[in-house]
């Protein structure tokens, strides 16, 4: 693997040379390139070696710092994503994994079940998390949602809405209102959530209520648009 690291306090050639030998010379490191002009030093190495080990390195050099690169940073963004989202992420894959497991001893697999389940689970579970406090979802829901900007009391209605939903796809598998409904009630949320952002606005999504700190993103919308598409798949096999 190989990874690119700025360099500080590099001045020259002879730097350079110390810096690249310090690297060398460190268990794991296959090739060191370092450079003096945008100061960098491009590492081959065995497998990952921390930070602070190449630091050692370096500071028996001479007065160097090395730090990570872009790519460095965007792992570290890639990772703090990942922290960011975790619950969400889990709860989607558990919902998932669930609903995937209730098609075991079914004769074949379908599809439109599963999403049935899926949908019921999906609800069941997002309508939980907005009721444990139904107050501060209904606060971040407002700042965000085209209906809640105009009339508050819809963060109050909207998780018992989502309850609904989710008894519905349990109790009347492939009712066709059922999918209607969602469709209507998924397409205005998804609404609010593109404005907030592609204004970038830097708000808390109340998907999981106020539970979970979650930002706004994209996610929001793959997560409304998936209510959304799968509804609309259920709806055309009634049709």
């Amino acid at each position: 693997m190989t990874h690119t690291y700025n360099i500080s306090g590099m001045t020259c050639k002879s730097c350079v040379a110390k810096v690249k030998s310090r690297l060398l010379s460190t268990a794991g490191v296959e090739q060191a390139e370092v450079q003096l002009e945008a100061p960098q030093a491009t590492i081959t190495m065995q497998k990952h070696i921390e930070l602070e080990k190449l630091q050692e390195s370096v500071k028996q050099a001479g007065n160097y710092t090395i730090a990570e690169a872009d790519g460095g940073m965007k792992q570290a963004a890639t990772l703090s994503w990942l922290t960011t989202y975790k619950p969400l992420l889990l709860i989607v894959a558990y919902i998932t994994g669930v609903t995937l497991l209730l098609q075991v001893n079914r004769p074949s697999f379908s599809m439109v079940i599963w999403m049935q389940h899926f949908m019921a689970a999906f609800f069941l579970v997002f309508s939980f998390f907005k009721l444990l406090d139904i107050k501060a979802f209904a606060g971040s829901y407002a700042m965000y949602d085209v209906i809640a900007k105009k009339w508050y009391g819809w963060g109050y209605v909207y998780p018992f809405a989502e309850l609904a939903i989710g008894i519905a796809y349990l109790i009347f598998p492939g009712y066709l209102l059922t999918n209607i409904v969602t469709i209507s009630i998924m397409s205005v949320s998804i609404a609010g959530v593109l404005q907030a952002v592609i204004a970038k606005r830097k708000i808390q999504c109340a998907c999981l209520g106020a539970v979970f700190n979650l930002p706004m993103s994209s996610i929001t919308i793959i997560e409304d648009g998936l209510m959304i598409g799968m509804s609309s798949i259920m709806v055309f096999t009634m049709i």
